[in-house]
């Protein structure tokens, strides 16, 4: 993949995330699949703009002055007058799995391509060389959306960018098991780097293991394909490589929120630095072992220092 990706980007949708301490107390931060994507690639040393609509008050002022402060680009974060961001709440259990509470229904994100802004929004996009979006993302744009998003990619495709995919199947988020299954299908013939999960595909399609889900991902025309397994580890199948990739071993997991999320981050960094797949593979889990050790999306800087460039 190589150095030659310049201009990258995450879409999705940040929320406001109220994290429940043990002792009950909450504290509050901001977080969402592709956004912590964005933060841990920049952190990673990948330059990532993060494309999102918020609303003009003070939460969505500080979340754009966080990202910034991260070194995520903001410039392509469109602002709707008298909205407010999502909201979602984090509670762990004993053993670091975590429950999610929602509220996003009139999050400006969902409109993110049918705004004002939207048209010179995607004519930009179209000229980046990596776009990296979720299924989460898909599900909050609707038909609307999605019937913007795939020509774009399609177009951006065409002149040599490349789409980044993680599956990230949310059922709550779909208003039937279908819409969803043509929207994946759609997303899944515009992707170039597919980060699917067994459990996933499993329950958007029924696919009953690792062997039908890669069939099912392969068959859409994906090249490069980094298949997360339920148990620890990965299957990597690209040109000339069909590897299984465990995961980093941790002597106790806190939180697993994000630990997708910093994986994908992990991965898609050491593509855009020339790595091969297995070896992003590799990298990717050591991302992903050291946020899983704490607790919320993204973790503090000092704490990835063993992962960090320089």
């Amino acid at each position: 993949m190589g150095e030659s990706a310049r201009r990258v980007a995450a879409l999705g949708e940040c929320m406001i995330e109220l994290v429940r301490r043990p002792d009950g107390t909450f504290t509050m931060g901001f977080g969402g699949d592709t956004l912590n994507t964005a933060v841990y690639m920049a952190r990673l040393g990948v330059a990532t703009d993060y494309v999102t609509a918020l609303g003009d008050d003070g939460n969505s002022d500080a979340m754009v002055a966080t990202w910034e402060a991260e070194g995520v680009g903001t410039g392509h974060v469109l602002r709707v007058p008298n909205r407010v961001p999502g909201l979602y709440m984090i509670e762990t259990d004993d053993s670091g799995e975590r429950r999610f509470l929602y509220w996003r229904d009139s999050a400006p994100a969902r409109d993110l391509f049918v705004l004002p802004d939207s048209p010179a929004l995607v004519a930009d996009l179209e000229s980046y060389d990596l776009l990296y979006m979720s299924g989460i993302s898909l599900a909050i744009w609707g038909e609307r959306g999605r019937e913007v998003l795939f020509p774009m990619l399609d177009r951006l495709r065409a002149r040599g960018g490349r789409v980044a995919f993680d599956t990230n199947w949310r059922p709550r988020l779909w208003p039937d098991r279908e819409t969803a299954q043509r929207a994946y299908d759609a997303m899944l013939r515009r992707t170039d780097i597919a980060l699917p999960g067994v459990e996933d595909l499993r329950g958007l399609y029924g696919d009953a293991d690792a062997d039908s889900a890669m069939a099912r991902v392969r068959g859409a025309g994906v090249t490069e394909i980094v298949l997360k397994l339920e148990k620890p580890g990965c299957i990597v199948s690209a040109p000339g490589v069909e590897e299984t990739v465990p995961s980093e071993k941790v002597a106790k997991v806190v939180d697993t929120t994000a630990a997708g999320d910093s994986f994908s981050a992990g991965y898609l960094s050491a593509r855009l630095k020339g790595l091969g797949p297995v070896e992003a593979a590799r990298s990717a889990h050591r991302i992903a072992a050291v946020v899983i050790q704490h607790r919320g999306a993204v973790i503090p800087r000092d704490a990835m220092a063993s992962v960090l460039d320089g």
